[in-house]
C-alpha cells in the first residue's frame, strides 16, 4: 500500500494525534548490509539452469539443475546469517548464533560452482575460490557470546523466549493494521512498536526485570494485537470514526504504561547500582580504607 511521506516537517509530523505523548525515536533496524549482493547471487542461480537445457545427456541436466539449486540455496542461508549477525550487533547481551549460516553457505555455494564448472580437480579449484571470495566478501558468522559475563544463562534463554514471542506479537499487529489502509492507524501502530521494542532492549540488558515485565510482553501485547486485528477488520469495511477514536485512546493507555513501566524499570535498576555502590562503601570503611566521602 502506498503512503505519502510523514516526516518531521509534515502537517502531522509533530504528533499522530492532539493530547498525545511525545514518542522516543523508534526502534528502527538500519538496512540488511550485503542483503543487495546476496540478491544478485540468488539471481545468477538462473544462469546454470538455463544451461541445463544445452547440456548433454541426463547428467549434465541434472548437474546444471543442482548447480543453479545449490548456489540459490547459498545466498539463502547467507541471507538468514546476515539477519542472525544484526539481530545479535543490536544487541548489547547476546547469545552467538547457534547455526552459522554465512559460513554454511559459503560451503553450499563453493558445492554448486563446483557442480556448475564440472565435478572434477578444475571444478574443486573453482568452488574452493568461490567458498574462498563469499567469506571475504560477506563473513564470517559471530562465534562468541557478548556481554554474558556475570549473567544467568538460564535467566537469559527465559528472556529469549519471552521476548521472541513478543516479538511475533508486535509483528502480528503491524502486519494486521495494514488491512484497515490507514495512514495514521499504521504510523500509531508502529510508534507503540518502538515503544514495546524499547522495553525488550531494556529487559535484555537486565533479565531480572523480566518478572516485573511480563504482562507487557505477553498479555498486553496479546491484547494489542487482538484489538488490532478487530480494528483492521471493522474500519476496513465501514471506515467508522467512532471505532478509529477507540483504537487510538487504546493505543495512548499502552503508550503510556510502556513508558511507565519501562521508566520503572530503569529506576529499579538504578536502585540496585545505589544499593551495590553503598554496600562497598560500607565494607570499604569496615576495612579502614578511603572512601572519599
Amino acid at each position: 500500500m502506498a503512503q505519502r511521506y510523514g516526516g518531521k516537517h509534515s502537517p502531522q509530523g509533530k504528533s499522530g494525534m492532539p493530547g498525545t505523548i511525545a514518542a522516543p525515536a523508534p526502534h528502527l533496524r538500519s538496512p540488511l548490509r550485503g542483503q543487495a549482493r546476496t540478491t544478485i547471487l540468488m539471481a545468477l542461480a538462473i544462469l546454470p539452469v538455463i544451461t541445463a537445457f544445452f547440456a548433454d545427456g541426463a547428467l549434465g541436466l541434472a548437474g546444471s539443475i543442482a548447480a543453479g539449486a545449490a548456489i540459490f540455496c547459498g545466498a539463502l542461508l547467507t541471507r538468514e546469517g546476515l539477519k542472525a549477525e544484526a539481530a545479535w550487533a543490536e544487541r548489547r547481551i547476546a547469545r552467538r548464533p547457534a547455526l552459522p549460516r554465512k559460513i554454511f553457505g559459503a560451503v553450499v555455494l563453493g558445492i554448486g560452482v563446483m557442480f556448475a564448472a564440472g565435478i572434477g580437480p578444475a571444478g574443486a579449484v573453482y568452488g574452493l575460490v568461490a567458498a574462498a571470495l563469499h567469506i571475504v566478501s560477506f563473513g564470517i558468522d559471530p562465534m562468541s557470546d557478548k556481554g554474558m559475563e556475570g549473567v544467568d544463562a538460564f535467566q537469559t534463554e527465559r528472556v529469549a523466549r519471552s521476548i521472541e514471542e513478543a516479538e511475533r506479537h508486535v509483528t502480528a499487529m503491524n502486519d494486521a493494521v495494514l488491512r484497515a489502509k490507514d495512514r495514521e492507524a499504521t504510523a500509531r501502530v508502529e510508534r507503540l512498536s518502538g515503544k514495546a521494542r524499547a522495553m525488550f532492549r531494556t529487559v535484555e540488558d537486565d533479565p531480572r526485570d523480566l518478572t516485573s515485565a511480563r504482562k507487557f510482553l505477553g498479555v498486553y501485547l496479546m491484547g494489542a494485537r487482538d484489538a488490532t486485528v478487530k480494528f483492521a477488520d471493522i474500519y476496513a469495511v465501514s471506515r467508522d470514526p467512532a471505532a478509529k477514536a477507540d483504537y487510538f485512546k487504546l493505543l495512548d493507555d499502552l503508550e503510556r504504561g510502556f513508558d511507565a513501566k519501562r521508566e520503572t524499570l530503569l529506576l529499579s535498576d538504578r536502585t540496585d547500582l545505589d544499593v551495590e555502590i553503598e554496600v562497598l562503601r560500607d565494607r570499604l570503611k569496615a576495612d579502614g580504607l578511603p572512601t572519599g566521602e
